[in-house]
């Protein structure tokens, strides 16, 4: 769902991407116990009410807000959609000061699916699970950290969208990791069947309040996209973006 004001796009809600709530609570960013003491019907805003208690900074809350928001996007434009129609309704619990062009956020997503299939072995993000590499053995400790929380993780129940809410990451950067992974081999797609426990001999670092993030953080990703090689991931998408320059 798309919650519009004066045009401009404050929030975005949909199944398909951890939502502002989800990232907080799941990066460790904030507790369990101050997101539920929020007053639903307060003078403040949950996010603004977290930042006048001092349980997250402004800036902090307003990059993790357009990051979320931008994350829905892609899942959306990711995705299929059935229908679009036009409601009057609430307003979502966190939303972003003075919202984003609409038509903008599109192109963006549309740009980061463009690069998505440009991977060789590129997963849409609600579509397949994926388990680990059949040559992976033991914690992998030589991984970057949120490489080994994916591999802990892919149990072969869970998709790139799955692994997202879990570890609390953005499910765009989630999925691009994913398929990377399996074009290194450290991750399979899971057969018909095929599903793990979650092995004791991975051993991931208890989830711990994450650093700061930073403007940069929330800036568009298009600079670490691979460029485009047409069908190399075999599938297709709906192309959103009709100027071939918008999408290098």
């Amino acid at each position: 769902m798309f919650h519009l004001l004066q045009g401009q796009v404050v929030a975005v809600e949909t199944p398909g991407a951890p939502g502002v709530e989800a990232l907080l609570l799941r990066s460790g960013r904030v507790s369990a116990a101050d997101w539920s003491s929020l007053s639903p019907t307060g003078a403040l805003e949950p996010g603004a009410e977290l930042v006048a208690r001092g349980r997250i900074g402004a800036a902090e809350l307003k990059v993790v807000t357009m990051m979320a928001l931008r994350d829905a996007v892609f899942a959306v434009v990711a995705g299929e959609t059935a229908e679009c129609v036009a409601v009057k309704q609430g307003g979502p619990a966190v939303t972003a000061v003075g919202g984003e062009d609409p038509l903008k956020l599109l192109e963006e997503a549309a740009r980061k699916v463009v690069g998505l299939e440009a991977l060789p072995q590129a997963v849409l993000p609600d579509r397949e699970r994926v388990v680990a590499g059949r040559g992976v053995v033991g914690p992998a400790e030589e991984l970057a950290p949120h490489r080994r929380e994916i591999l802990f993780h892919a149990n072969g129940r869970r998709t790139a969208r799955d692994i997202a809410f879990v570890v609390g990451r953005g499910v765009y950067h989630v999925t691009v990791e994913i398929s990377r992974m399996l074009g290194e081999g450290l991750l399979e797609r899971a057969g018909r069947g095929e599903v793990l426990g979650t092995t004791t001999a991975w051993s991931v670092p208890a989830l711990e309040p994450r650093r700061a993030a930073s403007a940069a953080d929330a800036v568009d990703e298009r600079t670490d996209l691979p460029y485009r090689v047409p069908g190399a991931s075999g599938f297709t998408t709906k192309a959103l973006v009709t100027d071939p320059s918008a999408t290098g």
